[in-house]
């Protein structure tokens, strides 16, 4: 049975094969700089693992793994613009290192591109409800990048609508990825519904972890600066709940610190930090990251499939939440 590792190297292997080093050099090299900037490989590991519940090997589910991959960076590219990011994983982004035409034109082509990647399925008969579970997701992730800005001005933004936005944003492609290989390996719809909610929880799990460490984690684990989310006062769980429950005196400093851009930074994050403690808001954004890992173990319990093949999605789920606070 492969190991996660295996995943990896295969789909690595077959991303070289599948380079996009054509003509013109202008439009495509940007997308190959991007592609190979690295990262844990995720989603495409997902795809494949999920067909491989199902199946003995799984080459006929790479495709499917590079469109979401592809689909993954390009949303990259775009997200780097909107943000005037200057870095991606410790090297330029694409629009500052090419352009920002460039950065928009090459995102464009690379949306494409996932297409060609579903079209090349040997099972053609599966095509339709490929695209139309990738396209779900793809206007999910629009939507949610959407409500993300629209949040940056609102003040009555809720803790429902918060879940609803990083569901969309964040945990729509890990769903779809999961679904994709196991409406590729014709699991049936029961096991592609499963794993479809486990995902989603997973993912959900996952976003909420990130907004602890964000503020709580330790900057050499976390592999960024703690306290980015308070500075760019984004609204995110750990603010909303805090807002909810803190007497009028601190939802009023809250508020004052939230709408604070001319300050020092050590001292607004730590001010930040000693409300969400005292409020301990960190501790019931733990616990319902519990809940979501609980509620997706129970979905993939319920998997037709054999046990040690789903071991290895328990064991990744594991690996991904795993506390450093």
């Amino acid at each position: 049975m492969p190991e996660l590792s295996e995943f990896q190297a295969d789909f690595l292997q077959y991303m070289k094969v599948n380079s996009f080093s054509k003509a013109p050099e202008g439009l495509y090299e940007p997308v190959d700089y991007i592609m190979q900037l690295g990262g844990k490989r995720l989603r495409p590991v997902l795809v494949l693992m999920a067909y491989q519940l199902f199946e003995e090997t799984y080459d006929e589910a790479l495709p499917v793994s590079m469109a979401v991959e592809v689909f993954h960076n390009f949303s990259l590219v775009h997200d780097d613009i909107m943000d005037a990011a200057p870095l991606r994983r410790g090297k330029p982004t694409v629009h500052h290192r090419y352009g920002l035409n460039t950065g928009i034109l090459s995102g464009d082509v690379m949306l494409i591109l996932c297409y060609e990647f579903l079209l090349k399925v040997e099972k053609r008969h599966l095509v339709a409800d490929l695209v139309a579970v990738f396209n779900e997701m793809a206007v999910k992730v629009c939507e949610g990048q959407q409500y993300d800005m629209d949040f940056e001005t609102r003040k009555d933004v809720t803790i429902p609508a918060y879940l609803t936005m990083i569901e969309y944003k964040t945990a729509a492609l890990i769903e779809c990825c999961l679904a994709l290989g196991a409406i590729l390996a014709e699991a049936g719809s029961e096991n592609v519904d499963h794993l479809r909610a486990f995902g989603r929880n997973i993912g959900l799990a996952f976003q909420m972890q990130d907004d602890i460490l964000d503020t709580f984690g330790d900057p050499e684990k976390f592999g960024k600066k703690v306290g980015g989310d308070i500075l760019n006062n984004k609204k995110t769980f750990l603010v909303l709940k805090a807002m909810e429950l803190a007497s009028a005196e601190d939802r009023k400093a809250l508020d004052t610190w939230m709408e604070t851009t001319e300050v020092n930074e050590e001292e607004k994050i730590t001010a930040v930090r000693a409300l969400f403690r005292k409020w301990k808001v960190h501790e019931l954004a733990a616990e319902k990251m519990d809940q979501y890992q609980k509620t997706a173990f129970e979905h993939l319990l319920q998997v037709q499939a054999p046990a040690a093949k789903k071991q290895l999605l328990f064991d990744l789920a594991d690996q991904l939440l795993v506390r450093e606070v």
